[in-house]
């Protein structure tokens, strides 16, 4: 069956553009925000009729041009169309008071990854707050999580709120933009004009698992190259976290993991002799690689490669925050006294004193769970299993598609 997101469907279905007629429109937008024929959001509305009177863009700009985390992005004035293109990265995180007096109502059309630490829901979360504050309108123009729906990781923790952190949801949320949204709301007691312009035919456990069969994967950023990553990213962003590389400078990046003085073969080892049932669903395999920029430029690296993919694929029994506690663990239990966590001095998002790995996590649990040599796998499942639980309780009304 074919999938129509959300711009698909606007664009198609004059009665529910009818609401934007006299309006003043803008679209948060990026690389990945195209049409089934690949023409951008801000193109094909423009065509449409829409009165696109300013764009904003998320981290990594709304052209998807800048590389790493904390690399921030101006404003500018785009040069087809002459409208003004406002930074949610740069000078602010937050929509200006000057750039929400530009429009009426914002359309938010952002492929998301599905999970928590990808700043694209903050954003989203920051856009509603401010809609609020000045009486604009919201729709999100809704697109698949490609993770699916599988729920995981432990809740953030009160205090640790961040931009990689909006709220006390689960590392792997399992939510579209558009379902996350109306949490949003709920939990933050919003009073704000908000529409989910629905996708048509997505079924979260269809054909693809999340990513339909019949739509090009575009990087929604520099380094979301595809599917895979998507579906290993709830783990492997933890590596940002960690004096490992996560294969940034490479052409599979968050898909794998490792370093020039770690034994893959042995680490693999090492995590199915600690918890094989947390490898299902996914294929391990030890690699080489040596990244052209980032961690451990130049120098060879033994690495993990993860595959969520291929026949060893099973998104009900993969759990990627789970795979990449182990290869931690794996780490320490093989050498103790090995460097795993990048120290206070790294300022990940901009926080001061305090561990990067913590700030992804949203608290403390897992990295004290690796470090303790005395806890086990079910340690960590006592953290996660009744948060995961309970995440999946409160979203349960939510779920759009079933």
């Amino acid at each position: 069956m074919t999938v129509s997101f959300g711009i698909d469907r606007l664009l198609a279905d004059p009665a529910l553009r009818a609401p934007l007629e006299g309006k003043r429109v803008a679209l948060l937008a990026h690389p990945a925000s195209v049409t089934a024929d690949l023409t951008h959001s801000l193109d094909a509305l423009v065509a449409a009729g829409i009165d696109i009177t300013a764009v904003f863009g998320p981290q990594h700009g709304v052209r998807g041009d800048l590389q790493d985390n904390m690399m921030e992005s101006p404003d500018f004035t785009d040069p087809t169309y002459g409208m003004p293109v406002f930074s949610l990265y740069g000078e602010v995180r937050r929509p200006s008071g000057q750039s929400m007096h530009t429009f009426d109502v914002m359309l938010v059309d952002l492929q998301d990854l599905g999970c928590r630490i990808y700043t694209y829901v903050t954003t989203l979360l920051y856009i509603l707050e401010a809609a609020a504050a000045h009486g604009k309108a919201v729709w999100v123009l809704d697109r698949p999580n490609p993770a699916g729906h599988p729920v995981e990781g432990t809740l953030l923790r009160e205090g640790w709120e961040s931009f990689v952190g909006a709220g006390p949801m689960a590392m792997r949320h399992g939510l579209t933009m558009g379902e996350m949204g109306h949490w949003f709301i709920r939990h933050f007691a919003l009073d704000v004009d908000y529409r989910v312009i629905a996708m048509d035919g997505w079924e979260p456990g269809g054909p693809g698992f999340g990513w339909p069969t019949d739509r090009v994967w575009i990087n929604p950023s520099p380094n979301a190259a595809n599917v895979n990553m998507a579906r290993a990213y709830a783990g492997t962003v933890m590596v940002e976290g960690a004096t490992l590389s996560e294969g940034r400078g490479t052409t599979r990046p968050l898909e794998l993991f490792g370093a020039p003085d770690i034994d893959a073969k042995a680490v693999i080892a090492e995590m199915h002799r600690l918890a094989p049932e947390w490898l299902a669903g996914c294929k391990l395999r030890d690699i080489w690689f040596q990244p052209t920029f980032h961690k451990h430029v130049g120098r060879l690296n033994n690495g993990i490669h993860i595959h969520a993919e291929g026949p060893w694929y099973d998104p009900a029994a993969f759990r990627p925050w789970r795979v990449q506690a182990l290869g931690f663990k794996a780490i320490r239990s093989l050498w103790p006294d090995y460097p795993i966590w990048r120290g206070t001095d790294f300022k990940y998002e901009y926080t001061d004193d305090v561990l990067a790995i913590d700030v992804i996590n949203g608290g403390p649990d897992l990295r004290l769970w690796v470090d303790d040599t005395g806890a086990a796998p079910g340690d960590l499942d006592a953290l996660a299993l009744p948060d995961e639980a309970a995440w999946r309780e409160e979203i349960a009304d939510l779920l759009i598609y079933r």
